[in-house]
C-alpha cells in the first residue's frame, strides 16, 4: 500500500492525527497507518496493544465516529491500520472542521466551511431561508411579468393569473415553512443586493486587458438583470451590420442574440453566489467574454459541456423558476444550442473554460463582414471577393475577374494580397484547378 490521497503513514501515534481522521471522514475516507516511516518502511509500534484499545476510544469521544483499528503483525515489527469510512454528516474535532483535499489537511472556514456544511445536509445555496423578508417586500412588477411568461410558454397552468403571489411562490418551492429563500429575493426583490454581495452584472468594453474605454453596471433583480444586460449589450456593446431588403432595413449583429443571452442565462444560473462576486461581461473588439464564480460539478469536464449531458445546475431553485419563465431547458443543452446558434451565424465554436473556480465563455467575432474588411484597408473588389468566399466557400482566379470585372493581372495581385493578410489561404494548386478559401 502507497501512501496516497486515501492514506497516510506515522512511525508513531499522536492525538493531534484526530485531525486527520476528521478530514478522512468529511472527505471520501481513507486510511492511517501506524508504525511506518514516510518510504512505507514498517518501523513499529510500541505499546500496540494498548493503542489498539485507545484510539476507537479517542475517536468516538472527541469526534463522535466510529472506526475501525487493525493490527498488523511483521518480523519488522507491529503497524496499525485505521480505517476511516467517509461519513454523511459533517464531523469536526473540537468545532474545528477539517477535509482531505489531496494529499493535505485543510481546515474549513467562511465560505467554504458554509457551503460544505450545506452539502451534507443536501441542500444547495440558493436554498436557504431569509427570514427577515416578507411577500410585501418582493417586486409586483416582477411577479406579474414572472407568471405571464410562464402562462405564455406553457410552463405553467394559466389560472395561475388569479392566483395571489404567495400560492405562486409556494409552488415553485421558493418558501420553506412560509419562510422566503434566498432564491426568492434573488429573482423578484428589487434590491437582492441588500442580502447577497455582489448580485449585479458588470460590462466593460476594453481596447486591451488593461485599457477599459466604457463599463456599466446593471443591478436589480435577476429577471431584471437579464433583460436589462440584454437591452444595453445590443444597444452599446454589440454593433449591428445593416442591410437592406428592398426597402426593408435588416439588422445582423456581430453575435447571435440568442447565443449571448444563453450564455448570460448560463452564468447567472450556475454562479456561486457564495463568493459575493458579480458576473462579468468583457467586450473587445474581435471577442467577448463572459464570466462568472463556479466550479463544474464534479467530475465534469469542458469537453462534456459541448455533448449532451443532464442538467445540474449550481442553483436548482433558480433554474426552476427560469424555466418555468421559459428563460432556459431543463435538458442540460444550454451550452449546445451555444455553439448551434455560432455555427448557424458563420462564427467559430466559442471556448468554453474553467479554471478552479473561475468559468469563461469566449465568443470571437466574425471579421469577414464589410466594415471590419473596410477597416483591414481592402479595396471594394477585395470586399466582394471575401464576402463572396464567405458564402460560396471559395473563389477561384478567374471567378475574381468575372465578379470584379477586372484583367487577370488585377485579381492575381489582389488575391496575392488578401494572402499576406492572412484572410485568404490558397488551395496549394497550380493552374485551372487553383482556389482560395477564407483562413480559419
Amino acid at each position: 500500500m502507497q501512501e496516497s490521497q486515501n492514506v497516510e503513514w506515522k512511525e508513531t501515534w499522536k492525538d493531534e492525527y484526530l485531525k486527520w481522521i476528521c478530514g478522512f471522514a468529511n472527505a471520501s475516507g481513507g486510511k492511517i497507518i501506524i508504525g511506518k516511516n514516510d518510504k512505507g518502511e514498517v518501523v513499529g509500534v510500541k505499546n500496540s496493544k494498548k493503542l489498539l484499545e485507545d484510539i476507537p476510544n479517542k475517536v468516538k469521544d472527541v469526534l463522535g465516529i466510529l472506526v475501525d483499528v487493525n493490527l498488523h503483525k511483521t518480523r519488522k515489527g507491529d503497524y496499525l491500520e485505521i480505517v476511516i469510512e467517509p461519513q454523511p454528516f459533517a464531523v469536526n474535532y473540537k468545532g474545528q472542521y477539517f477535509y482531505r483535499s489531496g494529499s493535505t489537511r485543510q481546515e474549513l472556514k467562511g465560505v467554504a466551511l458554509d457551503k460544505f456544511l450545506l452539502e451534507k445536509k443536501s441542500r444547495t445555496w440558493d436554498s436557504v431561508p431569509i427570514p427577515i423578508i416578507t411577500i410585501t417586500e418582493l417586486k409586483n412588477e416582477t411577479l406579474d411579468l414572472f407568471k405571464k411568461l410562464a402562462v405564455k410558454n406553457k410552463r405553467i397552468d394559466e389560472n395561475v393569473l388569479n392566483e395571489n403571489d404567495e400560492n405562486v411562490l409556494e409552488n415553485l418551492k421558493l418558501l420553506e415553512k412560509s419562510v422566503f429563500k434566498r432564491a426568492a429575493v434573488l429573482l423578484f426583490h428589487p434590491d437582492p443586493e441588500n442580502f447577497v454581495t455582489g448580485a449585479f452584472i458588470k460590462i466593460g468594453y476594453f481596447q486591451t486587458d488593461t485599457e477599459l474605454i466604457f463599463q456599466d453596471e446593471v443591478h436589480g433583480n435577476l429577471f431584471e438583470q437579464v433583460e436589462k444586460t440584454t437591452e444595453i449589450l445590443f444597444t452599446k456593446y454589440i454593433k449591428a451590420i445593416i442591410s437592406y431588403d428592398g426597402i426593408h432595413r435588416i439588422e445582423n449583429y456581430e453575435y447571435p442574440k440568442e447565443a449571448i443571452r444563453e450564455a448570460l442565462l448560463n452564468a447567472i444560473v450556475h454562479k456561486d453566489y457564495a463568493y459575493g462576486f458579480p458576473v462579468q461581461i468583457s467586450v473587445y473588439n474581435d471577442k467577448l467574454m463572459i464570466w462568472n464564480e463556479g466550479r463544474l460539478p464534479e467530475n465534469w469536464t469542458v469537453e462534456k459541456l459541448l455533448q449532451k449531458h443532464s442538467s445540474k445546475p449550481r442553483n436548482p431553485d433558480i433554474a426552476n423558476a427560469f424555466f418555468r419563465a421559459g428563460y432556459i431547458e431543463a435538458w442540460g443543452r444550454g451550452t449546445i444550442k451555444i455553439v448551434e446558434q455560432c455555427q448557424k451565424h458563420g462564427l467559430p465554436i466559442p471556448e468554453f473554460k474553467n479554471d478552479g473556480s473561475d468559468f469563461w465563455i469566449t465568443f470571437k467575432k466574425d471579421i469577414f463582414n464589410k466594415r471590419d474588411l473596410e477597416n483591414l484597408k481592402l479595396n471594394e473588389r477585395q470586399i466582394k471577393a471575401v464576402l463572396y468566399v464567405k458564402e460560396k466557400g471559395k473563389i477561384s482566379n478567374k471567378e475574381y475577374q468575372i465578379l470584379n470585372n477586372c484583367s487577370r493581372n488585377t485579381a492575381s495581385n489582389d488575391l496575392s494580397e488578401l494572402l499576406k493578410k492572412n484572410i485568404l489561404i490558397s488551395s496549394g494548386k497550380h493552374g485551372a484547378g487553383s482556389f482560395y478559401e477564407l483562413k480559419k
